[in-house]
């Protein structure tokens, strides 16, 4: 008979040679992937030429050259509860050093609750259903020297709860800080003639930039009818500039209080839109309204096509005292979608002041996929006024063509 000692090491040979019997997850249980691996990365690369047609005032150029830089880093954990993102954007300029930016577009820890979330650190919120222009996105500061339209924005700090009900959804911040607008420089266009001194601005409440700005929004969804109600209270994020004695404008930021009311209705083929506001400050009170409709054929000469009328009517108790466009202003406009694989896209729209004929503006957006992994884009805008009052006066001589091309890996 073996002896037991010689019979165990026989067996455990056996195994040896055999390989490992017990299942494989285990080994994947003990070590389990680092949270890292679960990181998603997105990053871009956008080129930009632009072209004014007409020459601006000494040193400004007609041609200028851009490139900026943008990663996008998203991580959510295995339950969805916690979730993490940061976007840095980087842009340089060939000519005006005003355009250069470093910024964080996103930057915030959000975490997910049941009927609950809450957000902390940088992200870019959005407001707004109508076309022409969003009166009561106020939640960010415009990047004004990126795009004439004003719809890109730069990320502001934000402590953020949303509470999710059958009564709709409330949004609730807290906003620590203030970001200053940009404006083009001496070499930059699309400014006023006076230079402006960004460096020294001013504000009326005494903790400047450091004011804790508070906004709240209520929205519901009834049927076909999406409504939305907000308020806001801080730092105006549209300064006015005041001439000094040194032959340049200053940035004033009035401390003010903002209502506002966002409407949108699906009907058939039909979207009806409306923006309206209420915004109070110590120099000035005034109500602004945009309101419109978009009607879209779809199938155009059965075909995949669609196309969009827009038609929108821009209002502003100001008259002509308001610093901007719109305070009487009707915008016509339509959008051809192609429905190819490229995603090939082309809005066209025109502005008319209705008090003063000779005061228009308008725009074309066009882009188009090349391949999977980059988009071609281009914008034209132009400007018409002749009497020196018209908000358009100061860009009668800013037409230009923009060639952008983006780049995604």
């Amino acid at each position: 008979m073996m002896h037991s000692t010689a019979i165990i090491n026989r067996l455990l040979l056996t195994l040896l040679a055999a390989g490992p019997v017990w299942p494989l997850n285990v080994t994947a249980q003990d070590n389990p992937a680092p949270w890292y691996q679960d990181i998603n990365a997105d990053y871009s690369l956008q080129l930009q030429q632009r072209y004014y047609p007409q020459q601006g005032e000494p040193p400004q150029a007609r041609h200028y050259s851009s490139a900026a830089f943008s990663a996008d880093w998203y991580w959510q954990s295995a339950d969805r509860r916690h979730q993490l993102a940061l976007q840095p954007y980087l842009r340089w300029d060939q000519r005006d050093s005003e355009r250069n930016l470093l910024d964080l577009r996103q930057a915030y820890w959000q975490y997910v609750g049941d009927g609950f979330d809450i957000k902390a650190g940088v992200d870019i919120v959005f407001w707004g259903v109508t076309e022409s222009q969003h009166l009561v996105d106020v939640i960010n500061q415009t990047d004004a020297v990126a795009h004439i339209d004003g719809e890109t924005k730069l990320g502001q700090p934000m402590l953020n709860w949303n509470l999710h009900g059958s009564g709709g959804s409330l949004a609730l911040f807290l906003l620590p800080y203030f970001r200053e607008r940009s404006f083009a420089g001496p070499d930059g266009r699309l400014r006023p003639p006076l230079f402006i001194n960004q460096s020294q601005p001013e504000y009326e409440s005494a903790q400047a930039e450091r004011n804790l700005d508070f906004a709240l929004r209520w929205s519901q969804r009834f049927d076909a009818l999406e409504l939305g109600l907000s308020y806001f209270e801080g730092n105006n994020r549209e300064p006015l500039l005041q001439p000094t004695a040194q032959g340049t404008l200053q940035p004033l930021y009035l401390h003010m209080q903002q209502l506002g009311l966002d409407s949108l209705w699906l009907s058939g083929s039909w979207i009806w839109k409306l923006e309206t506001i209420y915004r109070k400050t110590r120099r000035q009170d005034f109500v602004a309204a945009t309101a419109g409709f978009e009607y879209t054929h779809v199938g155009l000469f059965g075909s995949n096509w669609d196309l969009g009328w827009i038609a929108e009517y821009q209002y502003d108790s100001r008259g002509q005292q308001a610093p901007l466009p719109g305070q009487n202003d009707i915008f016509i406009g339509g959008r051809f979608v192609v429905n190819d694989a490229a995603g090939t896209e082309i809005l066209l729209g025109v502005a008319q002041d209705l008090d003063n004929g000779s005061s228009q503006s308008g725009k074309l957006e066009a882009s188009t996929r090349l391949g999977n992994s980059s988009r071609l884009s281009l914008d034209a805008w132009f400007f018409r006024a002749k009497h020196s009052e018209d908000p358009l006066y100061l860009l009668r001589r800013g037409d230009f063509l923009q060639l952008s091309l983006d780049y995604y890996f």
